[in-house]
């Protein structure tokens, strides 16, 4: 599979050290504006990759790529993931996928209309660990409580805290604690569990009003499900599920599931399924086979969950 890459930042440096465990996907080209375009060349030079753009529509017009992967800050996600789908180009965005429910459903509804693959990158939705969770249920009985926790010091947060507002703590730019943080425990609660009947959002909020942590309580049929997410302060992540038969404990940050232990049927059973050490490796693997077998059952499976997902942001946010 050939992939186009957009952007410089550090999600892209990620994606270049995962795909080295990903010999099936090639890199085409890097793309920039025009004013990044030392970084690019830097990048390109780096990882050889064969050309660099700095005009998108060109990239669009000439690049041979299977998918283009759209690695940009959060506002321009929306953007540059219409231009690709309304040329035809399969696209690869990452998360969040856009800041609102109403523009994820038009750009979902608009590749169908191109009969192109629109994909969003979230990395916990493709580890085996997640799999295992999901098969883990069944044996803990009916669940009673979710609990689920992310909370990582910011490395902007002490400019943040002296004034200087970067696009992570800038509410205009899809920046705080929910889109940049939280979004891995919806994104999980919502993979395991489905949409919640309503969920309420409580904040600790910055002097410019972004949200630099808070808890998001969803409300399900037979239990609650909390979200904690923080940019100003730091623990241990972890996911426990708590039902009438057992209990399930994901021990470590949610965008990487690096262990599970399963409390259930008087036993303790430990799961570490991930083969790889990086985190995006299984999600690229993945997004080559869906490729390659044309599996548009797997598209539809994760636009459902974006959408289920950005509505429930909305309804946080609101």
């Amino acid at each position: 599979m050939k992939l186009a890459i957009l952007g410089t930042g550090k999600i892209v440096h990620d994606l270049l050290e995962a795909l080295k465990c990903v010999p099936d996907i090639e890199v085409t080209s890097v793309f920039a504006r025009p004013k990044s375009r030392a970084k690019a060349e830097a990048l390109a030079s780096e990882w050889n990759i064969p050309c660099v753009y700095t005009d998108y529509a060109e990239l669009l017009a000439n690049d041979d790529a299977d998918f283009i992967y759209v690695g940009l800050i959060n506002t321009v996600h929306y953007e540059y993931t219409k231009q690709a789908l309304a040329a035809g180009r399969n696209v690869i965005v990452e998360k969040p996928f856009a800041p609102t429910y109403a523009e994820v459903k038009e750009l979902v509804d608009l590749a169908q209309a191109k009969h192109a693959m629109l994909l969003e990158a979230v990395t916990l939705l493709y580890l085996p660990n997640f799999a295992a969770m999901r098969d883990a249920l069944k044996s803990l009985g009916p669940v009673r409580a979710v609990l689920a926790n992310y909370s990582q010091y910011s490395s902007r947060y002490d400019k943040y805290k002296d004034g200087v507002v970067l696009p992570a703590f800038d509410p205009a730019l899809a920046g705080g604690a929910l889109y940049d943080i939280n979004i891995y425990n919806l994104n999980l609660i919502c993979g395991l569990f489905g949409a919640p009947e309503r969920a309420t959002y409580t904040v600790n909020r910055g002097f410019n009003g972004v949200d630099t942590s808070g808890v998001a309580v969803l409300k399900y049929p037979t239990f609650f499900a909390t979200a904690v997410g923080a940019k100003d302060s730091a623990s241990d992540g972890f996911c426990i599920i708590q039902g009438e038969n057992g209990w399930l404990e994901m021990q470590g940050a949610p965008n990487e599931l690096p262990r599970v232990v399963v409390h259930a049927e008087g036993k303790d059973c430990v799961v570490e399924a991930n083969a790889y050490e990086h985190r995006m490796v299984h999600e690229f693997q993945a997004f080559a086979r869906i490729h390659a077998t044309q599996d548009f059952d797997a598209v539809r499976r994760s636009n459902e969950q974006s959408l289920c997902v950005a509505k429930l942001v909305d309804e946080l946010r609101a």
